[in-house]
């Protein structure tokens, strides 16, 4: 079997003079078993036309925000989200500038911004000298480079505007090989059934309102992916979440903790870890009101009654048998590593994953992450500003060193 055997593919090839490689590129990603879809900018057309990549992908391609080769489904969203992996190749200084502001003016950026955070996406820029090194795109391809995103860098030599220097798009094998080696992660967790949980709880105060949180989901769905990824079979028991669901996990929706508890319960005997990511409320309403509670005239203040929920990871880590390892998560504020460590042996757990929610760039609704991980044993490690992506490999990396 080909080493990229059935695997998705999405080229996005911009208006650079190496546009014209790209060819090459999709002819040997598809000689290695890749199935390719190519969008390219209206720029890039300027170089290569169509024709060329639709032979050599044999899939339509597309250059238009509103080409719908499929009627029962939106092209962007259906390339971005069924993709294994998004290749920007070459990747102009404004192509990368459009990235690291979220623009999304065609239908590459479109995509672009459609992609999920869990899905690898690489770039490989090519320009003149002076444009890789100006300021602005200095400062762009480090944007990209802290949200995850993975470069692979230009060479050096003789540019088509004559000048000599760094721009060059990368050489196609290097760039092959970069592909292959996002695409083919070692299973080093196969046979390991994994449960992990995500997102926000929400518990009812009456059918209109809720108590809830900020949590996106971003981290646990990235950890779903990454575990699936590496061959482990993955429960992901999440409650409300701003993600679509990952590939190859089997996703049971929950909305209140008491909902979550249950369900990793029914799930705990058939598992060999956890890494509980999900934001959990600690208590919910005593009473949830049948009906909307109505505002009353002259009421200077309303008084609601909170109830404890169980603590979901401290009741698995009391049920789970020894050789099941748990991972769970601290957001705080502060006093950190003396909460992290106190949860860490109420808990039972093998490792805590802590951070400071209040740092830029830590913490819900954004895709990055600055955290630190704590053991029983006493060690820690502090990990710098990375990508949620980034995290969810180092994360489980520890997993397995457990």
């Amino acid at each position: 079997m080909a080493v990229l055997e059935g695997k998705r593919v999405l080229l996005g090839v911009s208006g650079s003079i190496s546009a014209y490689k790209a060819a090459d590129l999709v002819s040997q990603l598809g000689k290695l078993g890749a199935v390719v879809h190519v969008v390219l900018t209206q720029n890039a057309t300027q170089f290569v036309g169509v024709s060329t990549f639709r032979a050599l992908s044999r899939n339509a391609v597309l250059t238009d925000t509103f080409e719908e080769p499929d009627t029962q489904r939106i092209a962007h969203i259906d390339l971005a989200q069924s993709a294994d992996l998004v290749l920007v190749a070459p990747a102009t200084a404004n192509i990368l500038a459009k990235m690291a502001h979220g623009i999304a003016d065609d239908m590459l950026t479109t995509c672009l911004l459609a992609t999920p955070s869990s899905t690898p996406l690489l770039v490989a820029p090519a320009m003149n000298t002076q444009m890789w090194h100006h300021p602005a795109t200095v400062d762009n391809v480090a944007t990209l480079t802290a949200r995850g995103i993975q470069l692979v860098p230009p060479g050096s030599g003789l540019l088509a505007c004559q000048d000599v220097g760094e721009g060059k798009l990368a050489d196609i094998a290097d760039i092959v090989a970069a592909v292959t080696q996002a695409l083919t992660v070692s299973q080093t967790l196969e046979g390991q059934h994994l449960l992990i949980t995500a997102g926000a709880t929400r518990e009812p105060l009456d059918p209109v309102r809720f108590l809830t949180n900020r949590s996106s989901g971003k981290m646990g769905y990235a950890l779903a992916s990454e575990a699936v990824r590496r061959g482990a079979r993955v429960t992901l028991v999440s409650g409300v979440s701003t993600q679509p669901p990952p590939n190859g996990v089997h996703l049971i929706p929950v909305e209140t903790a008491q909902e979550m508890l249950q369900v990793c319960l029914n799930t705990l005997p058939n598992v060999t870890g956890i890494i509980a990511a999900a934001a959990v409320a600690d208590y919910r309403p005593a009473e949830a009101m049948p009906h909307k509670i109505k505002k009353q005239e002259g009421e200077s203040d309303f008084t609601l009654r909170l109830t404890p929920n169980t603590d979901i990871i401290a009741e698995l880590g009391r049920k789970k048998s020894d050789n099941v390892k748990s991972i769970g998560f601290a957001a705080e504020t502060q006093n950190l590593l003396q909460n992290a460590t106190t949860k860490l042996e109420r808990k039972n757990l093998d490792m805590i994953v802590v951070n400071d929610v209040l740092q830029e760039g830590a913490g819900f609704e954004v895709d990055t992450n600055i955290v630190t991980f704590a053991w029983r044993d006493g060690r820690t490690l502090a990990l710098p500003k990375l990508s949620k992506a980034e995290v969810s490999k180092r994360i489980l990396d520890a997993f397995e060193s457990l």
